[in-house]
């Protein structure tokens, strides 16, 4: 299965951009999934998520549609010492477990950040997550280009672990742009090429200002293709999501997808 969508839906921003200019924020999502099949949840990164919030939002959605949930950050930025870290493990799972009672529930992306090295210590903690998390599919992010090697690519696949794809600005240290497959599920994140932001900016949505052309779509339209034809289930997220960009790309995605099928 091929899936695009967006990171997040709840911006009042995307309200005459996407979403009609009156509509209520608590239509946003029944109204997203009539046109996207899955959308990646970022809200959980910053507060761990809730049971009775995963429940409602399942029950808004048709039953092929597909929940992504970042790991919340003691779980890939502020990373705590056993046993803390354990009960940050639990908590995560008692909140999403009424999403994977639904079946909705796609995976969970540990996005790490570009502090995360490639290490002994790191690199074991990133092993770690399938049995941390073991009753769902994981992706992990890396941000810094350090991990860019075909041996972390082979650890990965070695556990069954995603790998997730980035489209980001072409600045030192920053991750390449690859189309790698190492798991049953592949997933790409486009973040933007806003490189005069991307470091120096005073709102974190600045990094994320941009909108794709239809050139850029283009590039990746051949290797999404092998992508899907490698993996069971294939994600593809937008996360430029200021002023409803993301939505507009993605809608480009999915049109230059289903044109390339035909």
């Amino acid at each position: 299965m091929l899936y695009v969508g967006t990171s997040g839906f709840s911006y009042s921003d995307w309200r005459g951009v996407f979403y009609p200019q009156g509509m209520k924020s608590s239509d946003f999502l029944s109204f997203y999934s009539e046109h996207f099949d899955c959308v990646e949840l970022n809200f959980t990164y910053y507060r761990q998520p809730m049971p009775h919030t995963m429940r409602a939002m399942a029950a808004k959605v048709p039953g092929t549609f597909r929940f992504t949930v970042k790991a919340h950050r003691t779980m890939t930025h502020e990373i705590p010492q056993e046993p803390l870290l354990a009960g940050e493990f639990e908590t995560f799972r008692q909140g999403v477990l009424p999403m994977l009672e639904s079946g909705k529930l796609g995976c969970i992306l540990f996005q790490f950040p570009w502090s995360f090295k490639p290490s002994k210590s790191n690199s074991g903690y990133v092993l770690s997550l399938t049995d941390r998390l073991d009753y769902t599919k994981i992706v992990v992010e890396f941000r810094n280009n350090l991990w860019a090697r075909d041996e972390v690519y082979g650890f990965l696949r070695n556990r069954g672990i995603g790998f997730c794809c980035v489209d980001e600005p072409s600045l030192k240290g920053l991750f390449p742009r690859v189309s790698v497959v190492t798991s049953e599920l592949s997933y790409l994140r486009f973040h933007g090429r806003n490189a005069a932001k991307w470091f120096k900016h005073k709102e974190a949505w600045e990094r994320y200002d941009y909108l794709y052309n239809q050139d850029e779509l283009n590039w990746w339209a051949p290797k999404i293709r092998q992508m899907v034809h490698n993996s069971d289930d294939a994600y593809i997220l937008f996360n430029n999501c200021h002023q409803g960009q993301a939505a507009i790309n993605a809608r480009q995605m999915q049109l230059l997808l289903s044109e390339a099928q035909d």
